[in-house]
């Protein structure tokens, strides 16, 4: 995923057009005006105009928007002409809010994952005002048509159904269906890849997806028996027969996971066997580049039982673990010893269990150059492991702080 700072642009057919950025913005040509499908971020949205202007100039009829995310909403600003119609579910607004309220936390929680695209876009934005282009800054639109469940309308003789999906990334997803054409606009109701695991809470910080509703929004895509899905990341999956049988395996892998974390809560099991244990079986296998499954495990365990494990008392108290780990590496005679046992462990392939050595190391003593070793080894070999988006972003940010403290240690 990249911003649209480069000319990424694709003609879906004669009257549907794609601009690639974080987020895919889409311009449908009618006889009677435009209708543009998410307006990208604020400094995006040139680049998208410019590409939909070449086009076609007629009127911009509608704005719609799949969800609320920043990246779809925040270029609103330089496509709303007036009589603009501002279309979105109902709850798109409480969703926007919920994401300006939480921008620090959010920024600072994703910034690992998105340091490269965000400081390509602010380059982007310099050049832009230097050639004399205005670039406004996040809108945060008002919506002046909204709907509950469904709505529906018609321009220059194409037919459009708006269909409200509480079960992708936000409470106010929508898809838009072209009946006429059985062409199906999803937005990011998959995440950010089609044919993957969904991201039921992202470790950037997000609200819990409930699994089931998710399970609910395919049933829905389903019944529309679409033929060409245009999503909200990357290029149209085509074709119906591969289309269903993704629809089906994503709906089947994620349903199969939820009854197999719900057999474990009522047989006694604890979230951490269930998240290494509960694998789907080679017929539903699915991508998880974005998703992955242990952490759609405790996302679901964790929505249904809350916080509290009941592994441990003291998961009740504002005292965290790592509080006492300097007392315990004190009593075990110092750093040395928990340095050595994560490099034996390493040596096993157990590159997990040697983090939680070498951080109980560095909590006492966070120069502790052989610890510090010991957990760049163990990032790295856990980076030569990860296909998933998040894991391989946050690894290697990691490694490159350990490499900068050991580096300054010398």
């Amino acid at each position: 995923m990249l911003p649209a700072t480069t000319v990424r642009h694709s003609k879906i057919n004669d009257f549907i057009y794609l601009s690639e950025g974080n987020s895919n913005s889409f311009l449908i040509v009618t006889s009677e005006g435009r209708v543009v499908v998410n307006t990208g971020m604020g400094f995006e949205a040139p680049t998208h105009k410019e590409y939909f202007d070449s086009i076609d100039s007629g009127p911009i009829r509608y704005v719609i928007f799949t969800q609320g995310h920043v990246d779809h909403v925040g270029g609103a600003d330089h496509f709303i002409e007036e009589g603009t119609e501002i279309i979105a579910q109902a709850n798109n607004l409480e969703h926007q809010s919920y994401d300006n309220r939480l921008q620090p936390f959010r920024g600072k929680r994703s910034i690992f994952a998105f340091a490269k695209t965000i400081a390509a876009g602010f380059a982007y934005v310099k050049k832009l005002e230097k050639a004399g282009t205005p670039v406004s800054g996040q809108a945060q639109p008002k919506p002046t048509i909204t709907f509950e469940d469904r709505y529906a309308f018609e321009l220059g003789g194409i037919e459009f159904e708006l269909i409200a999906i509480s079960g992708a990334e936000t409470e106010d997803s929508l898809v838009i269906w072209l009946p006429q054409h059985k062409i199906c606009f999803t937005g990011n109701a998959f995440g950010a890849l089609f044919g993957h695991f969904p991201n039921l809470v992202t470790i950037r910080g997000d609200r819990y997806r409930d699994a089931l509703r998710y399970v609910e929004t395919l049933d829905k895509l389903l019944e529309l028996d679409a033929e060409m899905l245009l999503v909200g990341h990357h290029e149209p999956v085509v074709g119906r027969e591969l289309i269903r049988s993704e629809l089906e395996r994503m709906r089947n892998a994620v349903l199969y996971v939820h009854d197999c974390v719900v057999i474990a809560m009522n047989g006694g099991e604890d979230v951490w066997s269930a998240m290494r244990d509960i694998r789907l079986p080679p017929e539903l296998e699915v991508g998880e580049g974005y998703g992955k499954l242990p952490w759609s495990i405790r996302a679901i365990w964790e929505q249904y039982s809350g916080w509290f494990h009941a592994r441990s008392t003291t998961e009740l108290y504002p005292v965290a673990p790592w509080s006492v780990w300097p007392d315990v590496v004190a009593l075990a005679g110092g750093p040395d010893g928990f340095a050595e046992a994560a490099k034996k462990k390493l040596a096993a392939g157990a590159p997990v269990e040697a983090l939680h050595l070498a951080e109980l190391a560095l909590e006492a003593e966070p120069d502790h150059a052989p610890s510090l070793d010991a957990s760049l080894a163990a990032h790295r070999a856990l980076l030569d492991q990860s296909v998933n988006f998040w894991e391989t972003r946050w690894l290697e940010k990691e490694i490159a702080s350990l490499e900068n403290r050991l580096e300054s240690g010398r």
